[in-house]
């Protein structure tokens, strides 16, 4: 797979993962959770970021993080670089700590900030180490939910004032919100082209940025392509089948199985229409 393409612009938001290298822990004392704790507080004081949630589980963390001056890349060099250095030092060990490079995704805050911290506090309940997210310490949930104090760099105001002006009602109804996102569907469903969780308008106008800000050969083409239409779309703009399934395939966002299963096919006759006269043209 292609590597994610490393979009920076002021007030971006990105959900933001790193794993540790061969799927080990990179934590493993609550001393090693505090240390990171406090090396992302220095981190988000010196680059000026905003931290809406988070949580660190054993073998990776999940960050969900505005940057008010275009500088993801830099601040994640810090994190990872100096916690790295910590851990190897505390834990006598050499090499890496972190699997490659983190992965960043590009969330648009009005639309999903919310159905993002939601899946990220939901971590340890879904991976059923915790039976509610207030019973795992090591995410912003409990400092949101009013159940302890936040850290000064964590930003819960958003979030709560999303609910209701009442203080209250609003950490009551924040609460109600993660409890029923248990039965939520995962919201990767809604990813696109890798990194993008938007709507069509939102990635539209990112993408504009792409021209202006980003050196499009270190982009990948399948995450330059404007994001396609449904099948549906294609299906209803072309009489013909065949250049139905020709345009589809050609907007980048489906894969030949996909198609085929919509118009009702084989496989084997989706690749030879896509392969003959019309896909020639």
């Amino acid at each position: 797979m292609a590597r994610p393409l490393r979009l920076e612009f002021a007030g971006a938001l990105y959900h933001v993962t790193s794993r540790g290298d061969r799927r080990e822990a990179i934590y493993l004392t609550d001393e090693d959770r505090n240390a990171y704790l406090e090396t992302l507080s220095k981190v988000c004081e010196r680059y000026n970021w905003l931290v809406h949630a988070y949580c660190l589980m054993d073998n990776h963390y999940h960050l969900l993080v505005e940057t008010p001056d275009s500088n993801l890349s830099k601040g994640m060099r810090q994190l990872n670089g100096v916690y790295t250095q910590y851990f190897n030092r505390t834990h006598q060990r050499v090499g890496h700590v972190y699997q490659g490079r983190y992965k960043a995704i590009i969330v648009q805050k009005e639309a999903y900030l919310l159905e993002v911290a939601r899946y990220i506090v939901l971590n340890p309940v879904r991976a059923k180490m915790v039976r509610a997210a207030k019973d795992w310490a090591w995410s912003s949930y409990r400092a949101t939910a009013g159940l302890v104090e936040p850290h000064g760099w964590l930003n819960t105001q958003w979030i709560i004032a999303h609910f209701s002006r009442r203080k209250t009602t609003a950490i009551d109804r924040y609460r109600q919100f993660v409890s029923e996102g248990k039965k939520q569907p995962s919201i990767w469903e809604q990813l696109r082209n890798q990194i993008y969780m938007g709507n069509e308008d939102y990635i539209e106008k990112i993408q504009r940025k792409l021209g202006k800000e980003a050196d499009l050969s270190e982009i990948p083409l399948s995450q330059r392509r404007s994001i396609p239409k449904s099948i549906e779309h294609y299906a209803q703009k072309y009489k013909e089948r065949d250049q139905a399934i020709v345009a589809t395939y050609q907007s980048g966002g489906y894969s030949m199985k996909e198609i085929a299963i919509y118009f009702g096919l084989h496989y084997t006759s989706v690749s030879r229409i896509i392969n003959g006269r019309y896909y020639a043209q």
